[in-house]
């Protein structure tokens, strides 16, 4: 059963160990109400959100410029280059690099993409991946393939994978992950379930992972969040957030 008590806040443990807060997040392109978007964001307090659907295309990086500087983050990297997944980080996170990788390209599909990057909190170093898997079954379990392979080929002893999954806990590119990857959700239940509204039953499509070394504290949509209003997260985008917080040991 989900806790409803508050994730705890960031932090750098006297081992030199970080407590880490992650959203997952499909804005839309920012096609609503970009002001919720900040908000929601800016009330969960994370030091890395990794963002799917982040604009594409006219003026997007001073689009994503202008969220991360109203939720109080910076742009770490993605976007276009990613094909629309992005990651965003606080002024704690130390950056040791980035990069965007384009997948393969199915005829008639939409261009897939990871954003991801290497980090440090305090003496914690952790890779980090975005990603948005495709609409077609078997297309989503290939990439799920490749997104493990990318987070163990980002060199990092502990890592973090997050994203629009495009199905349920159910389905076999989700499986493949929660096989290799803890489900943060399913480690530690906290706050609200179902990401997706449009269906019914509503749906967990969207979802963050992270390698057996780290500690899930919580997981789960911020609905008691203080400073998260229904009213915003119905605003914001058609998708609803996943916050968890983490401990990620001394590299």
């Amino acid at each position: 059963m989900a806790t409803s008590t508050l994730l705890p806040n960031s932090r750098t443990e006297s081992d030199g160990s970080a407590v880490i807060r992650v959203l997952g997040y499909n804005i839309r392109s920012m096609r609503d109400d970009t002001d919720a978007l900040a908000r929601v964001i800016s009330a969960c307090a994370p030091d890395l959100v990794l963002i799917q659907e982040a604009p594409r295309f006219f003026r997007w990086r001073k689009k994503l410029a202008h969220l991360a500087a109203a939720a109080g983050q910076v742009v770490l990297t993605g976007g276009a280059t990613a094909a629309g997944p992005a990651i965003l980080c606080s002024l704690r996170a130390t950056v040791e690099r980035t990069e965007d990788v384009l997948l393969p390209l199915t005829p008639g599909q939409h261009r897939r993409g990871f954003a991801t990057a290497v980090v440090r909190f305090g003496g914690a170093r952790v890779g980090v991946l975005s990603c948005h898997l495709s609409l077609r079954k078997d297309e989503r379990r290939e990439q799920a393939g490749m997104l493990l392979d990318r987070l163990a080929g980002l060199g990092a002893e502990h890592a973090i994978a997050g994203g629009d999954l495009n199905e349920g806990p159910d389905g076999p590119s989700f499986r493949l992950l929660s096989g290799a990857l803890q489900d943060c959700r399913a480690v530690a239940p906290w706050g609200g379930e179902e990401t997706w509204r449009y269906s019914e039953p509503h749906r967990r499509i969207d979802a963050i992972f992270a390698t057996k070394g780290i500690e899930v504290l919580g997981c789960g949509v911020p609905l008691e969040q203080p400073g998260v209003t229904r009213a915003d997260l119905v605003a914001a985008t058609d998708h609803l957030p996943v916050l968890a917080a983490l401990r990620v040991p001394v590299a």
